[in-house]
């Protein structure tokens, strides 16, 4: 395994992308959706930039019970970009701290997400950071990217040059 330290060029590469993405979310389609099973533009872009929400309690504490009042709850969608960039570098100041904090014996503890006494998993906080946090958050701005192409927005290069910004 490796410590949270060593994690964090990754983490900080990923999140400089995130940040890229959301700043090309359009207000004025916010309320657009691909389909009608489909979150919204702007539900999905909230989730991407809320996503960060988990990663301190992942590396700090045991568990997290979605059924206790002091779990990380979805927010309402924004209605700005500008509260949208404002949420995501709320959440990345103290995910970041947690991460470089997170030594090795850390990242191998066991963490269970549970509602009250239904566990779903447990997983050591590290398998929980990178499938749970970042893949999801990766996951999710990839989606939150073909919505964009899907309203003509031009992306921005994420691991290569994209078609909008001189690429292919």
């Amino acid at each position: 395994m490796s410590t949270g330290a060593e994690w964090l060029p990754e983490f900080d590469q990923e999140m400089v992308q995130t940040r890229k993405v959301l700043s090309r979310v359009p207000e004025d389609r916010l309320s657009w959706r691909p389909h009608p099973k489909s979150w919204t533009l702007g539900e999905l872009a909230t989730h991407v930039a809320w996503i960060l929400a988990w990663a301190a309690p992942t590396l700090t504490c045991t568990d997290m019970d979605l059924a206790s009042p002091t779990a990380p709850s979805s927010p309402k969608a924004v209605t700005s970009r500008a509260d949208l960039l404002n949420l995501f570098e709320g959440l990345l100041g103290p995910a970041r701290t947690a991460l470089a904090a997170a030594d090795e014996a850390t990242l191998a503890l066991p963490w269970s997400l549970r509602a009250g006494e239904q566990v779903f998993f447990t997983k050591t906080r590290g398998e929980v950071m990178r499938t749970f946090v970042l893949n999801h958050l990766i996951h999710h701005r990839g989606q939150l990217e073909v919505y964009l192409r899907m309203n003509d927005v031009p992306l921005p290069a994420v691991y290569g040059p994209s078609a909008d910004e001189g690429g292919m």
